[in-house]
């Protein structure tokens, strides 16, 4: 596994080893041992998976406490994390990433910063780690518009499908 600084620190960019063969392939998308040795000590306590069609934009969505760690197990998606912290002078700058079924790539996605994907390929499926359970009643959960003007965020289309969340940010 590689483990690369991202120009958005601390988001992290992880290369799983994808062991392939005549067969298909093989991944290890999770160590806890091979990840502490990296350098990333987070305890995760809820795995989730959420799967969409194409042209299908969900987020930008985050929390100030929880830690994510997601990687796209089916199809192409374009993720993007954004600097949500208001506090920040880094507020609203963002990074953005392909992750596919192919490349395995994960992100490490810290508490402030919000997650937003695109799916590019008919169906794609997130797979995602997170360091707190999901209660929105407890959780200070926030949304932006994906075209929210502060973060001029480049899209590779104009008309995704979008929920009224998502629409109204």
């Amino acid at each position: 596994m590689e483990v690369l600084e991202t120009r958005l620190k601390p988001v992290l960019l992880i290369t799983p080893h994808i062991f392939e063969d005549f067969r298909g392939y093989f991944v290890e998308t999770y160590n806890e041992e091979l990840y502490k040795k990296n350098g990333i000590s987070i305890n995760f306590v809820q795995d989730n998976i959420s799967v969409s069609r194409k042209n299908v934009l969900r987020g930008i969505h985050g929390d100030p406490e929880t830690w994510k760690l997601v990687y796209c197990s089916r199809g192409e998606i374009y993720s993007v994390v954004v600097d949500c912290r208001e506090e920040s002078e880094n507020f609203g700058e963002y990074e953005s990433f392909d992750l596919t079924e192919k490349n395995m790539h994960q992100l490490v996605v810290p508490p402030g910063f919000g997650l937003s994907y695109l799916v590019l390929s008919d169906w794609a499926a997130l797979n995602y780690k997170q360091s707190t359970y999901y209660n929105p009643d407890v959780l200070k959960q926030f949304t932006y518009k994906y075209d929210d003007s502060r973060f001029g965020i480049k899209w590779p289309i104009n008309n995704p499908i979008l929920s009224e969340r998502d629409k109204n940010g």
